[in-house]
């Protein structure tokens, strides 16, 4: 039988790599093939464990780890141009210790032991790549292979108990059974244990773990003006239109309006009429809106991107300054250094100031004599961390508002991969999520992660009522966070030091004799 490592010709590991790293971009939006997310990273994983050197396997892994942030984040490309390639080729880095271990661990004929804990530690590796990326400067947690179960119950309610994190911990252990049982077929008993153990985990948390309790509902409308062309009074134009559409809710029942992100281009302090306009459309629909302000602040100096709530006498003085802003995007991380990125792409020309914490707002109480419910403003990228909805839910917000605009990119996979965090962040929490874009994709979630009501394509321009359920109750996720995180680390640290250990013990190798000389007469 001819060794597996001899099996792949060098010449095709380079290009294999980087095909293998991108496939599970097919798992996301918009293509959105949630089961392909189990096998997409076999082939990935076989081209490791057949590396012949471990120099190979960190170029291998360093490869496909970039191609998987260029795949994922493609969509990028009119706005970074070129620089999307070194931003990827950095990221990419932070694959080579998962690469090194699926080596490690999966290459040749593993033993048991080995086996074992590959179905432990692969896992726990991939999580501690995207722990790491999910850094705000890195760009944050956005492609999280978890994410791509946003529309699977069973994968919902797991991330209700650990967050996106046990998902993606899940999917990868799945992914690395069945290279076993591929490559090694020693290893079939434990890789089908692996699989079983992963099905019963899935079945417990489905049976057992405790759901959201619905208590109530709310009536909330989202208004989506859409597409406008651009140009020096477009801030306007889209005011205008989200006005006429929200005037057209007159007369239906409504407890809430949420706008978009940037929905209004001027501060509301320093255009009185901006705001006499939004208060007259609050007391003519009877119920508070929820806009976005994106306009320099008349008493603050730079630009801000504000949720801020209006009622019938205009602003309440409730507001959130979004605190984590879009790396390049909406600033550039050390503008000294790279600053060059504006003349590449659509960098940020100047830094926008970000907010220094979190906020839970207080409607009023509603005509009906039911209580005022808190609600959790969350702006753009921000509805990809969880421990942004996971803390607003703890401190009491029972219903989480996400206002987004990815104008700038549509038809391509973001719209659609935006609004479909909104499932994971609602079952994370156990809270409803409105996800409320200026041109879409706009969406409801359930405190349970299922959609409410349908969704608002990039076509159109419309206000949509949503009857949204309320729930009580605290998730295990917002109970005790990421605990699956910490478990993953725990044994990644167990087997360094296990490994060093090891290392320590194993006596070192006796010096070698000089050689003999021969004398020569």
């Amino acid at each position: 039988m001819v060794p597996i490592r001899a099996r792949w010709s060098p010449r095709w590991r380079t290009p294999a790599a980087v095909a293998a790293g991108a496939l599970p971009a097919l798992a996301f939006p918009a293509p959105a093939l949630w089961w392909f997310a189990y096998v997409a990273l076999v082939p990935w994983m076989l081209l490791l464990r057949s590396a012949p050197a471990g120099r190979r396997a960190a170029l291998e892994g360093w490869l496909g780890g970039a191609a998987f942030i260029v795949a994922v984040h493609h969509w990028l490309l009119p706005s970074l141009h070129v620089f999307l390639v070194p931003v990827a080729a950095l990221l990419g880095l932070l694959w080579i210790p998962w690469a090194l271990l699926v080596r490690e661990l999966l290459g040749g004929v593993p033993s048991a032991g080995r086996t074992g804990a590959a179905l432990v530690l692969v896992p726990a590796a991939w999580l501690l790549s995207e722990l790491a990326r999910s850094w705000q400067g890195l760009g944050g947690p956005w492609g999280l292979l978890g994410a791509s179960q946003w529309q699977v119950a069973p994968a919902l309610r797991l991330a209700s108990a650990g967050g996106v994190w046990l998902v993606s911990l899940l999917v990868v252990a799945v992914n690395c059974a069945l290279v076993l049982l591929v490559a090694v077929p020693g290893a079939r008993v434990p890789a089908v244990a692996g699989v079983t153990g992963c099905a019963v985990l899935t079945g417990v948390v489905w049976l057992w773990v405790p759901r959201p309790e619905v208590s109530g509902g709310l009536r909330v409308a989202v208004v989506q003006p859409g597409l406008v062309a651009d140009g020096p009074d477009s801030a306007e134009r889209r005011f205008a239109v989200g006005e006429r559409l929200t005037r057209d809710l007159s007369g239906r029942p409504v407890d809430l309006v949420v706008w978009g992100e940037s929905s209004v281009g001027g501060d509301l302090a320093a255009r009185p009429d901006l705001a006499g306009r939004l208060a007259s459309l609050s007391a003519q629909v009877g119920a508070p809106l929820l806009v976005n302000v994106d306009a320099r602040g008349a008493d603050s100096p730079g630009i801000r991107k504000s949720a801020v709530l209006i009622g019938p006498e205009g602003p309440t003085g409730d507001r959130y300054d979004k605190m984590r802003l879009v790396p390049f995007g909406e600033y550039i991380p050390a503008r000294a250094l790279l600053g060059w990125a504006t003349s590449v792409g659509k960098a940020a020309g100047e830094d926008r100031v970000a907010g220094d914490a979190p906020v839970v707002m207080n409607l009023p109480g509603r005509p009906d004599g039911r209580p005022g419910v808190r609600v959790g403003p969350l702006v753009c990228f921000e509805s990809a961390f969880p421990d942004m909805s996971r803390h607003l839910a703890r401190e009491g917000a029972a219903l989480l508002v996400a206002q987004s605009a990815t104008s700038s990119f549509q038809g391509s996979w973001a719209p659609a991969q935006h609004a479909s965090l909104a499932a994971l962040r609602a079952a994370e929490t156990g809270r409803p999520v409105v996800h409320a874009t200026l041109t879409g994709v706009s969406e409801v979630h359930g405190p349970s992660g299922e959609r409410i009501g349908p969704a608002l394509p990039t076509s159109a321009s419309t206000a949509q009522v949503y009857e949204v359920p309320l729930a009580r109750g605290a998730t295990l996720y917002v109970r005790f966070g990421d605990w699956a995180v910490a478990a993953a680390l725990a044994s990644l640290a167990a087997y360094c030091a296990v490994e060093g250990a090891r290392t320590l013990r194993r006596p070192a190798p006796e010096p070698s004799s000089p050689r003999a000389r021969t004398a020569r007469g």
